[in-house]
């Protein structure tokens, strides 16, 4: 391989300037037909659109179970949240919700280890993930499930 050799990086190549007079072989319509959404400036198309057409995941039967309408969704609390409470708090569902910490309780509460705990609190609470019962044992407090 000589220098005179080498071809230009693909990088380097100028990109293609459309609607510019003769010569550029794009002018006019600048590639894009005659009429039509697509010709249009912006338009954007989902990928999933079938032009009008009913599209095929509404004519497909739907099979098979779903578990939505059954499962558990539970309000979520870190312990950094926690520690606005004073010391030896008893912090329970009804708590929580009156101090405005939780909107809606959903089908529980669960505690979770986010964040870092430094107050010696009594927590009920339906679920309690094991980094969240470790800190808070840790600081004398205790856990009860509901």
């Amino acid at each position: 391989m000589k220098l005179h050799e080498l071809n230009a990086l693909p990088e380097a190549k100028k990109r293609k300037r459309v609607g510019r007079g003769p010569g550029s072989g794009t002018g006019k319509t600048s590639g894009k037909g005659e009429k039509g959404q697509k010709s249009r400036s912006g338009v954007s198309i989902p990928a999933w659109f079938q032009g009008g057409q009913s599209p095929l995941f509404r004519r497909l039967p739907k099979r098979g179970f779903n578990n939505n309408r059954f499962k558990t969704e539970y309000a979520i609390i870190n312990l950094a949240t926690l520690n606005n409470f004073k010391d030896g708090d008893v912090i329970t569902p009804e708590l929580l919700k009156e101090t405005g910490v939780i909107k809606k309780q959903l089908s529980g509460i669960k505690v979770l280890g986010y964040g870092n705990l430094d107050k010696k609190i009594t927590v009920r609470a339906h679920r309690f993930s094991m980094k969240a019962i470790a800190q808070i044992e840790a600081n004398g407090g205790s856990c009860e499930v509901i």
